[in-house]
């Protein structure tokens, strides 16, 4: 039985879809271009976020050069800044909450291809959403696998891999990312970073 559903509507629910359908292909080539824009310095920057993304918040910064397949599944909120070198593979939504901060070379990856290898040298894909909570900031060189969450005020180490979810008001670093420890009642009410927060290497 052949399915009704669209490529598109299979990318997004995160099932087995075909990024060659000619749909897909030409809102990647669409990002791309205005990606291209962005990185270039053509035109208003606050006019092409406004055409790459799906959503966002009225002060938003990113530092060129920035690359995703779609943008239009990226949702990003108030005061967002994402430093150099940010990816998102967008084929799921990648949603991200108010005050967050990326450092240098994040890495976020809602793709994935399948582990066996007919379906995936058949050109086979799927993916999971993203989800990145208020005020977390992820370190230079991190990078978020498909399906992760990370709580509200969280930290995540430079460098790390996450690969499973973080949860809330935490210090998590490593490869795969791992809860240092919990965040202290100073720390989440907001007192000014201290020496503690060194270590991480974080920009």
């Amino acid at each position: 039985m052949t399915s009704s559903r669209s490529e598109w509507q299979k990318m997004l629910a995160g099932e087995p879809y075909d990024a060659s359908d000619a749909v897909l292909v030409a809102a990647r080539q669409r990002a791309r271009q205005l990606c291209r824009q962005l990185n270039q310095g053509e035109g208003d920057t606050d006019a092409v976020l406004h055409q790459l993304l799906g959503q966002r918040g009225q002060h938003c910064h990113i530092n060129p050069p920035f690359f995703c397949d779609y943008g239009q599944h990226i949702r990003v909120g108030e005061n967002f800044y994402a430093n150099v070198n940010c990816t998102m593979l967008d084929v799921c939504e990648v949603v991200i909450g108010d005050d967050v901060l990326l450092g240098p070379n994040v890495q976020i990856y809602t793709a994935a291809h399948p582990i066996a290898v007919a379906p995936r040298m058949a050109g086979v894909e799927f993916g999971a959403p993203i989800t990145i909570g208020h005020r977390v900031w992820i370190g230079g060189g991190s990078i978020l696998c498909p399906g992760i969450t990370i709580g509200d005020n969280s930290v995540i180490g430079a460098g790390s891999v996450v690969t499973r979810d973080i949860p809330a008001g935490v210090i998590a670093v490593g490869h795969p990312c791992r809860v240092l420890r919990a965040m202290t009642t100073e720390e989440l009410a907001g007192v000014a970073m201290t020496a503690t927060t060194d270590p991480l290497n974080n920009e």
